[in-house]
């Protein structure tokens, strides 16, 4: 068979065999990937739910990123709220709708990063089912399951004043990535491989988000919009204000430092404002022992006239959002 067939000339059951044959199956499924619905193990009687859509010139350009690297990335950023909850990942159902033209060889690249991201990222998880539809241009939805095996899910809503602010993973590095793939600069893009890559496949502390829980957070999301946005999302949901401490800051800063000289970029702007690092940021009670993955980064005081401050001046909810222009 010839490596540049098209879905268009496979046929959609042919395609979706090919892209199946490729996937990891789940651990946690009773019944998989060949039936109308799979069947996931509950054991708690309980279990989170989460899903996310990547659009084609919104969220990514095919430019900037293989079938490979959104196969990837659509895992793990739906993986990091199933973590934020202080779940286990157990199922990912993954809907893709592609144009007729797109060959079957990008879609078995798609299949692969789905199973290479579940088997780094949440080993025992994978893909039970979806869609394959054809449209103008590529759309990848996946809705995300995840195990509390007993434990309370940890929500935005309970930080409380006293308690310790801390992140687990990166901060600014998938930002400084989309900025140096958006600068056109190839030679910072080569030389600063390690960003571009954490946009494209970002590795977000899923087992961060269990250690979290047992450890005591009282409030934890995952950090897709960037720090001031979600830091904010917390603050309000507890109905509290965050106070960041900028000198706890500076060690993510200073990582970013050479990028931001090649292509005149702020590496503050990066870490306060940058978004799809998928860490984690969580609240714990000032006696609690943090997780070796968790760096304390500020502390939580009663409500004030600002959601979330940088030491003593309040900090603009800037981040990501929806409308703005695509990321890879």
């Amino acid at each position: 068979m010839s490596n540049l067939e098209t879905v268009a000339q496979v046929g959609e059951n042919e395609a979706l065999k090919r892209t199946i044959a490729r996937l990891n199956p789940s651990e946690h499924a009773l019944v998989g990937p060949g039936d109308d619905s799979a069947v996931i193990s509950a054991p708690d009687g309980r279990f989170t739910v989460t899903t996310d859509t990547l659009i084609e010139g919104h969220d990514f350009k095919l430019d900037w990123s293989t079938g490979y690297d959104l196969g990837w990335k659509a895992v793990a950023s739906n993986l990091a709220d199933v973590a934020a909850m202080g779940a286990v990942p157990t199922a990912l159902v993954v809907a893709l709708s592609v144009p007729g033209t797109t060959q079957v060889t990008w879609l078995e690249h798609f299949a692969d990063g789905l199973k290479a991201a579940c088997l780094a990222l949440a080993p025992g998880c994978g893909v039970v089912g979806g869609d394959l539809a054809a449209s103008d241009q590529v759309m990848i939805s996946v809705a995300a399951h995840g195990s509390l095996e007993g434990r309370e899910p940890v929500l935005r809503s309970g930080a409380q004043v006293g308690d310790i602010l801390a992140v687990a993973g990166t901060l600014g590095r998938a930002a400084a990535g989309l900025d140096l793939l958006q600068s056109g600069n190839r030679d910072a893009v080569s030389a600063y491989d390690d960003l571009v890559n954490v946009q494209r496949r970002p590795k977000p502390p899923i087992q961060a988000g269990v250690a979290a829980a047992t450890a005591g957070a009282t409030a934890m999301l995952d950090l897709s919009d960037g720090l001031a946005r979600d830091a904010a999302r917390i603050a309000k949901a507890s109905s509290v204000t965050i106070q960041i401490d900028a000198l706890q800051l500076q060690g993510f800063e200073a990582v970013l430092e050479e990028a931001a000289r090649a292509i005149d970029a702020n590496p503050s702007d990066w870490v306060i404002g940058g978004g799809e690092d998928h860490s984690l940021l969580a609240t714990f009670p000032a006696g609690a022992v943090l997780p070796r993955s968790f760096k304390p980064i500020g502390v939580v005081l009663p409500q004030g006239p600002a959601p979330v401050m940088l030491g003593a001046q309040p900090l603009p909810e800037r981040g990501w959002d929806s409308s703005r222009a695509a990321s890879s």
